[in-house]
């Protein structure tokens, strides 16, 4: 005899199949909600902690360019006062050049047949004026002094004889340049 099952066995197991392929794909669904959801809440978290940095850079990047301002202005003070003290140094080292300029040239000086009568500097050019024995004299008073090391060239301006308590006597005057430097 032959056996007929007349229960729907393989409707149920289409069923079930399903029913179990409909709870994969909704648990597959619910898992990748969560998931896009604990995406969301890390970047969340990560943008939040960024944004703090980013706050906390700002305030130490806003003392950071103060005290590059203070630095800034010490440096530029601290030029200024450089450059003061280049001038004091430089005024130091020419103190005392024309004092050994006019002593040098006090040594050229005969002392019995030339005495000066007035020197005057400006800027770089000295004007002296004396009297002389004569014109001898005095021609080899300015020779030497136009051989002398600071001076550049010497002009004769004028040279006339005088009579001093009786004697006759060459009074001159010349102009001198000096070189630069001294």
């Amino acid at each position: 005899m032959i056996k007929i099952n007349l229960l729907p066995y393989r409707e149920k197991a289409k069923k079930d199949t399903f029913m179990r392929q409909v709870s994969i794909l909704a648990g597959s669904f619910v898992l990748f909600i969560l998931l896009l959801v604990w995406v969301q809440i890390w970047i969340k978290s990560s943008i939040s902690n960024l944004e703090t940095q980013i706050k906390e850079s700002e305030t130490t990047l806003a003392s950071l360019d103060k005290k590059i301002g203070d630095l800034d202005k010490f440096k530029n003070e601290k030029k200024e006062l450089e450059e003061k003290l280049g001038v004091i140094a430089t005024l130091e080292e020419n103190r005392l050049a024309p004092v050994k300029t006019l002593d040098s040239l006090a040594m050229l000086v005969p002392p019995k047949d030339i005495w000066l009568v007035k020197i005057n500097q400006k800027g770089d050019k000295i004007d002296i004026e004396g009297i002389g024995r004569d014109n001898i004299v005095v021609a080899d008073f300015m020779k030497s002094v136009e051989k002398f090391e600071p001076i550049k060239s010497v002009d004769l301006i004028s040279s006339k004889k005088t009579e001093i308590a009786e004697n006759t006597l060459q009074q001159f005057n010349f102009s001198c340049v000096l070189k630069k430097g001294f």
